[in-house]
């Protein structure tokens, strides 16, 4: 007779000390016998998760990743998220890199077109933060950053902390115009004037093509780091470079090239 004793795990009698297949995982130790009673093992079986994709095909994904999150793989070799509490600040801060990503990687696109094609005279993306401005010095723009960036991003927080908390006459009026749909997902007719995810709850889909696409452009954000770097140059360039010699202009050269 088996015993239930947790998602995925079965506890029952068995002859052989283990065993392993596809998608069970038996682990057997010896049970202590009582006074007359003959030697016997119990074994532990860990079924996967069936029935969804992971990042690695074959893989069980861990127990505490169950699918329920938008984008979730079973991706968490290091296991930080195994404390509820922090795998929740995780989700958070991937959803907000990633939005800071999609708009780097948006930004630096755009202006680097409009640079490359002569529509406006301004300088490749990693030196525009040199360029000097008649309006304010470079100082005055810093603190004014760190002022209103740490105020949002405080506010961020102490949603995720008492979610609701900062909807209460906290933001100069407008909380109905940035009212939060829940924690991480605001909404409002200013963040989300089209209404696209008005039930948040059962808006999985629309989360999980955003948590793709974040997580695109956190990688295209990295090559574009990596490229400005070797090449010197924006990535419309590159780009241009390439199309201009496909089979000898390519990744392997420019990096054979840069080492020489």
């Amino acid at each position: 007779m088996a015993l239930a004793v947790g998602r995925g795990f079965l506890l029952q009698p068995c002859s052989s000390p283990a065993f392993i297949s596809k998608n069970i995982i038996c682990k057997a130790w010896p049970a202590r016998p009582g006074p007359g009673t003959t030697r016997r093992f119990t074994r532990t079986v860990v079924q996967a998760q069936l029935g969804r994709p992971t990042w690695l095909p074959g893989l069980d994904p861990p127990p505490y990743l169950d699918g329920s999150l938008a984008g979730d793989f079973g991706f968490d070799p290091l296991g930080l998220g195994e404390d509820p509490g922090s795998l929740k600040w995780y989700v958070q801060a991937e959803l907000v890199h990633s939005r800071f990503a999609m708009l780097g990687v948006a930004g630096i696109l755009l202006t680097d077109l409009l640079r490359v094609s002569g529509i406006i005279n301004i300088p490749v993306w990693y030196e525009a933060g040199a360029v000097k401005f008649k309006f304010a010095n470079t100082a005055t723009l810093f603190i004014v950053q760190l002022i209103l960036m740490g105020f949002v991003e405080t506010k961020r927080y102490m949603d995720f902390v008492s979610p609701g908390s900062q909807a209460q006459a906290s933001f100069l009026g407008m909380e109905a115009a940035l009212e939060g749909l829940e924690p991480g997902y605001p909404g409002g007719p200013l963040l989300n004037p089209l209404g696209l995810a008005k039930d948040i709850k059962n808006a999985h889909d629309w989360k999980l093509k955003e948590i793709k696409n974040g997580r695109l452009a956190m990688v295209a954000m990295l090559g574009i780091f990596v490229q400005a770097y070797v090449t010197h140059v924006g990535p419309i360039d590159n780009l241009v470079e390439h199309l201009s010699n496909p089979w000898h202009k390519t990744i392997v050269q420019t990096l054979a090239n840069s080492g020489s």
